[in-house]
C-alpha cells in the first residue's frame, strides 16, 4: 500500500534540548495511525512540523507527495487538522464558521453549500447550523470542528487529543463519525490521544514516542505480543515507564497561539 505521509530521519533541536530524535516511519493511505507518547515527548512538536507550523532542523517530510517546507500551499491543501483546543470563532454561526473556512480553501460557492450541508448533516448539526458557536456544548463544537476539517476534502486528517474533556457517549459518536469519513472518503486519519481504549479500538497502526524518540510501532497485537501484556495500556506504560511526565509549558502555549493563527491565516 502507498505511503501517504513519510518521515525519514526527522529531528527538531531547541538550542541544546533535542525535541524530536531521529526518527522514522510512514504512514499509509486510508490508514488509521496512533501516534501515542506521554507528556513531553515530541508529539506536539512533531505535528508542528507535519502540519507546516514548524521546520525540521534535520531530516524529510512528504505529506500527499509534497514537502512541507518548500511547498507549504499544497501541503496544506491536503491535509485538515482538528486542534486540542477549540479553534472556533464563538461569535459566528456553525454554518458561518464553516463557509469561512471553504472560502480560505477557494472552494467554489456552489460546492461550498452542498459540501457544508452534507457535513453538517453528518456530525448531526444542520438544524442548529444557524445558531452561534459559543451556545454550543463541547461535543458540539467537537463535532463542527471535525466537519470542518473534513470540508476541502482532505487526504489526511490530523487529530491533535480529539475527545479530551468529552463524555463516554460523545466520544463513542465522534469517533462513529471518523471511521465512517475515513471509510466512505478514504481519508487517512493521524491522531494523538491518551485514551488508550480508543487509540486500539480504532487505530490499523500505532507509533510510541518517548523522549523525542520512536520507541516501538506496529498495530495494537503487534506491541502488546512485543511486550508480553494483554492490553494496550500495559504495553504503553512497558514501553515508556510508569512515572509522572509534565507538558513543557511553552511547547503547549505555542501550539494553542499556532492553531489560532492558523484557522486565521
Amino acid at each position: 500500500m502507498e505511503s501517504i505521509i513519510e518521515i525519514k530521519n526527522l529531528t527538531k533541536k531547541y538550542k541544546d534540548f533535542i525535541a524530536v530524535d531521529d526518527i522514522t516511519f510512514d504512514v499509509k493511505k486510508g490508514e488509521i495511525f496512533a501516534f501515542l507518547g506521554p507528556n513531553g515527548a515530541g508529539k506536539t512538536t512533531t505535528i508542528k512540523m507535519l502540519t507546516t507550523l514548524a521546520n525540521p532542523t534535520f531530516g524529510t517530510i512528504l505529506i500527499n507527495g509534497y514537502d512541507p517546507i518548500k511547498q507549504q500551499e499544497e501541503t496544506r491543501a491536503s491535509f485538515g487538522i482538528v486542534f486540542q483546543d477549540p479553534s472556533l470563532d464563538d461569535e459566528l454561526t456553525a454554518y458561518e464558521n464553516l463557509d469561512f473556512h471553504g472560502m480560505l480553501y477557494k472552494i467554489k460557492l456552489k460546492d461550498r453549500k452542498e459540501r457544508i450541508k452534507q457535513l453538517l448533516t453528518f456530525v448531526e448539526l444542520w438544524d442548529r447550523r444557524k445558531d452561534l458557536v459559543k451556545h454550543f456544548s463541547g461535543g458540539m463544537k467537537r463535532r463542527l470542528e471535525i466537519a470542518r476539517g473534513f470540508l476541502h476534502h482532505p487526504k489526511v486528517l490530523f487529530l491533535d487529543e480529539p475527545t479530551i474533556g468529552l463524555d463516554p457517549q460523545t466520544r463513542n459518536h465522534i469517533w462513529e463519525y471518523l471511521k465512517k469519513m475515513n471509510k466512505e472518503e478514504g481519508t487517512t486519519v493521524f491522531l494523538t490521544t491518551h485514551y488508550m481504549e480508543e487509540a486500539d479500538k480504532v487505530s490499523d497502526k500505532i507509533a510510541i514516542i518517548d523522549h523525542g524518540k520512536i520507541v516501538a510501532q506496529g498495530t495494537s497485537q503487534e506491541l502488546k505480543s512485543q511486550t508480553n501484556t494483554n492490553t494496550l495500556e500495559e504495553a504503553f506504560l512497558a514501553l515508556t515507564g510508569k512515572e509522572l511526565r509534565e507538558e513543557k509549558p511553552g511547547a503547549i502555549d505555542n501550539m494553542r497561539q499556532r492553531s489560532r493563527m492558523w484557522h486565521r491565516r
